[in-house]
């Protein structure tokens, strides 16, 4: 593949139709490898989709090729994911993805790395995620320690195993 120039910013509104397409080229590929069909037949169709108020949040990013192509994606939230309370000293990183053609070169590194510089300005003192499973190694990679397995509750009878992990700043 020809070398790309890719902008890392803060993501924007407008940018919720390429999140979507980046989460539905990711997600199915590269969960396959750790979850059975039947978790990924109805958790994906939820997991997949951009939220709107996230992107556009101002600490999430987006790693965009020239002509506007979303390459990688994620952020960090004060909140928890799913509404939940916001903290003076601890942080939440959300709903990371890479183009799996675009895989191992740097993208999802840099924009953690802009996540945790920003938190770390913010005044956050430690970050969480919950992970997916195929994620584990690359947080880790990150700093970020495995706490426990949890169940994500995706809507009413779907839920989603992950892993909880955190790193402290």
């Amino acid at each position: 593949m020809p070398d790309l120039t890719l902008h890392v910013r803060p993501g924007r509104r407008e940018d919720v139709p390429g999140v979507d397409a980046l989460l539905a080229r990711s997600y199915p590929q590269l969960l396959k490898a750790d979850y059975p069909p039947s978790i990924l037949v109805t958790a994906v169709p939820q997991i997949a989709r951009a939220q709107p108020a996230l992107v556009s949040c101002g600490t999430y990013y987006v790693a965009v090729t020239e002509s506007g192509r979303v390459l990688s994606a994620g952020g960090w939230t004060r909140r928890a994911p799913a509404g939940g309370r916001a903290s003076a000293v601890q942080g939440s990183i959300r709903h990371f993805a890479t183009d799996p053609d675009y895989l191992r070169r740097g993208l999802a590194t840099t924009l953690m790395e802009r996540c945790l510089r920003d938190a770390r300005e913010a005044g956050l003192e430690w970050m969480e995620c919950l992970s997916t499973r195929t994620a584990v190694p690359f947080y880790a990679r990150q700093g970020f320690d495995a706490v426990a397995e949890v169940s994500v509750e995706l809507a009413a009878g779907i839920t989603f195993p992950a892993i909880r992990m955190t790193r402290a700043l």
